[in-house]
């Protein structure tokens, strides 16, 4: 399957996500903060009302597991005695032949759910640390790691040390495994003629293709100006057609508004989902609009806010509003638990967490018929009876984890969109 994702809205045909396991479990409040949570999670909670998210996308597309995905390349040996130096070189582990030992299968789930530290010197006896390996705390949140752009992969940038392997991971599954074929992009590995940015910073959150020639981006904590100013020179050297980076500030606080698709994603050809404080807001962040032509950037300029920048080019959307558009407080208890965050399978088909109520009106007042994930999943409904639905899915301990629909999917495979 070659890459391909011209939209956020193509009907889904490829998809790569990964089910938490104990990765989720290995983590005590002391180190939570670290790990990225501002709290703990019950795994065997958010393990059923992930398997609803799971059990949806496989009613609409192929399903790929990261888990899956990656045992497969480290059945083979060249491949797997790579990615294993990258890793142990890159998180200052001197002693990797535990893993180099294990079998593809085994060494998986130890690259996911962590190495516990072996006290058997002095120096690990006295560690503090439970693991010589971490484990992946996020990877439950594929979006971040890596993300389509049109026909090529960019790899994630990651803002913080503890999510870097995700990238290396996903990378190398991109490379290697013969399900799918791509141009891998990496701002820590640029292209001839690009400079390495050591402030390069790029999370998939933060990433949105809203047309073959418009990317809309944020900006903030997780992603640098650095990072976008590396797409901008990826797109500068391929010299096509005129292409449109539109910059969204964001808030560094609080955390709820760690990436761009917390507070917009897009719904349907005409609609969008925003949080009215940070996209409509008097204290508004800057909306930047730029454009590329004939390897140039030929105009930057800054726009009023990012539905009329997007207007400007054609893409004309309708703001539905997460917590509908009665009562701030409600809008921002819901932005808190993802009421932004929805993820498109086709053109206004979208999924979201029920526990939005106010967010799930506001879409049923725009025509979205609201159907449940136990119905989809045992047939009770058919997504393709509506022209315009949301699918909902329980979110009681998933939400805590910091992320939405969106946030917990990677596609890499969309049909084109009929504009």
């Amino acid at each position: 399957m070659k890459t391909s994702v011209h939209s956020e809205i193509g009907q889904l045909e490829g998809v790569i996500i990964h089910t938490p396991g104990s990765e989720v479990e290995n983590m005590t409040p002391a180190n939570a903060e670290r790990a990225l949570y501002s709290d703990i999670l019950n795994l065997s909670i958010a393990a059923k009302e992930y398997a609803q998210f799971e059990g949806v996308l496989k009613k609409v597309s192929e399903v790929y597991q990261v888990k899956d995905l990656l045992t497969d390349i480290l059945a083979i040996g060249e491949i797997k005695n790579k990615l294993l130096k990258e890793i142990c070189m890159t998180e200052h582990i001197d002693s990797c032949q535990q893993m180099f030992d294990a079998p593809a299968k085994e060494l998986a789930s130890l690259l996911i759910e962590g190495v516990i530290l072996e006290k058997n010197n002095l120096t690990n006896y006295l560690s503090n640390e439970r693991f010589l390996l971490r484990p992946l705390h996020n990877l439950f949140f594929t979006r971040d790691s890596a993300m389509a752009m049109n026909d090529n992969i960019l790899v994630g940038k990651m803002a913080n040390p503890v999510r870097e392997r995700e990238s290396i991971i996903m990378e190398a599954i991109y490379k290697h495994h013969p399900l799918i074929e791509t141009t891998i992009l990496n701002p820590g590995k640029p292209n001839d003629g690009i400079m390495v940015n050591r402030k390069s910073m790029v999370e998939g959150g933060d990433v949105q293709i809203a047309r073959d020639d418009i990317f809309v981006i944020g900006t903030g904590v997780r992603t640098s100006t650095q990072g976008i100013d590396f797409i901008i020179e990826n797109i500068k050297k391929q010299k096509k057609e005129k292409h449109h980076i539109i910059v969204q500030e964001l808030p560094e606080t609080p955390e709820s508004f760690i990436h761009l698709d917390m507070v917009f994603t897009f719904l349907n050809t005409d609609e969008c989902m925003v949080y009215p404080p940070v996209i409509f807001g008097m204290s508004r962040f800057k909306t930047i609009h730029i454009e590329i032509e004939n390897g140039e950037v030929s105009k930057i300029e800054e726009m009023p806010n990012l539905p009329k920048a997007l207007k400007k080019l054609g893409m004309d959307l309708k703001p539905i509003y997460c917590g509908g558009s009665s009562d701030a407080w409600i809008q921002e208890r819901e932005q808190w638990h993802s009421g932004a965050n929805f993820f498109a399978f086709a053109p206004g088909k979208i999924i979201g967490y029920q526990r939005n109520i106010h967010t799930i009106e506001e879409l049923e007042k725009n025509g979205y018929n609201v159907l449940t994930a136990t119905d989809v999943i045992d047939g009770k409904v058919e997504v393709n009876d509506y022209k315009k639905c949301v699918v909902t899915i329980a979110g009681s301990e998933l939400a805590r984890g910091g992320g939405g629909a969106r946030c917990m999917s990677q596609p890499f495979k969309r049909a084109k969109v009929n504009w």
